[in-house]
């Protein structure tokens, strides 16, 4: 099993800034995408920002400009810097992976999840 630990969650004011980390451990023989999504209450769960292996990423469009992710892959680490929070970025946050295993095909892992919350 795949195991995704997330910190760095937390209260913020409007304009200012949170950096989130996620890690995962476990018997991992290769991890080709990590990123992360969040939920904001009554919203479905929808993706902030990708990262893969090989450096492409991509993010939603209402945090261009402000939200900057970044992987460690010697460390099977992924990190979300988030600037110039706004009220609307609200929500849990969570860390996403698709890994594989020895013997095992690709699959998708989820962290439990950080809030964060942007409110003066």
């Amino acid at each position: 099993q795949v195991q995704l630990v997330e910190s760095g969650g937390g209260l913020v004011q409007p304009g200012g800034s949170l950096r989130l980390s996620c890690t995962a451990s476990g018997n991992i023989l290769n991890i080709a995408v990590m990123g992360w999504y969040r939920q904001a209450p009554g919203k479905q769960r929808d993706v902030v920002a990708t990262a893969t292996t090989g450096g492409i990423t991509n993010y939603v469009d209402s945090v261009k400009g402000r939200f900057t992710i970044d992987r460690d892959n010697a460390r099977n680490t992924v990190y979300l810097q988030m600037n110039n929070l706004q009220p609307e970025d609200t929500a849990v946050y969570f860390c996403y992976a698709v890994a594989s295993q020895p013997r095992v095909a690709y699959n998708p892992y989820w962290g439990q999840g950080t809030q964060v919350t942007v409110s003066s």
